[in-house]
């Protein structure tokens, strides 16, 4: 068996937590080996820069600065952790990956694609998720639904502008990728958007029983 490298994707107040859970345990309820693991994060180095990229107190980051600081602890977390993993078999299942890169720095910050195209083959060396489970909703009810949960950080202090822009990038790359990128309404109540991913899952796990 190939270890699967799977990412969840989806902008504020999507039910990444909650759904993230339910991946997780239909994934081991298969007896699938998994490692679970987020970004920017995922390792000590990783969790460093992952405070000072949501800190709201550091407004004077530079977007460049910014992208630089995605992937330099993506590649921390890629060598340290999510590489050795999946040559051990053992699935990885990711909160955010580089499509978050191309929705957040790309659509929200306005950094050209094509730059961030070249750090994410620096760094990857063509390495890719198989599966993207994108939560997609509204702008404004996914700010809604943060704006109950918790204190905004950096990122989800940000306009609607920047949110929209950051969605529109992120049903782009599915439109463009949909045999990896597969969109689920989140916009709807928590039985059917888990049903929606259970659906997705199942296909990815059936491959693994008829294999």
């Amino acid at each position: 068996m190939t270890a699967k490298f799977i990412t969840l994707e989806g902008g504020e107040g999507a039910g990444k937590t909650t759904c993230l859970k339910h991946i997780e345990k239909r994934i081991k309820e298969a007896g699938i080996d998994l490692c679970v693991t987020r970004e920017p994060g995922g390792t000590r180095t990783g969790e460093k820069i992952r405070e000072i990229l949501l800190d709201r107190g550091n407004f004077d980051i530079l977007d460049e600065t910014e992208l630089m600081l995605m992937f330099a602890a993506r590649a921390q977390h890629l060598n340290e952790l999510i590489r050795p993993t999946l040559v051990t078999d053992t699935w990885v299942l990711c909160d955010r990956f580089t499509d978050a890169t191309y929705a957040y720095q790309g659509g929200g910050r306005g950094i050209s694609s094509e730059r961030i195209a070249e750090l994410e083959q620096w760094v990857q060396q063509g390495l890719k998720p198989d599966l993207t489970l994108l939560l997609d909703l509204p702008v404004e009810m996914g700010l809604k639904r943060a704006g109950q949960r918790s204190s905004p950080d950096r990122f989800e202090s940000e306009n609607i502008a920047f949110m929209e822009r950051m969605r529109s990038s992120y049903l782009e790359i599915a439109s463009r990728e949909p045999e990896r990128v597969k969109i689920i309404d989140s916009s709807l109540t928590l039985e059917n958007v888990l049903s929606q991913i259970d659906f997705v899952l199942n296909e990815i796990l059936n491959e693994v029983d008829s294999g």
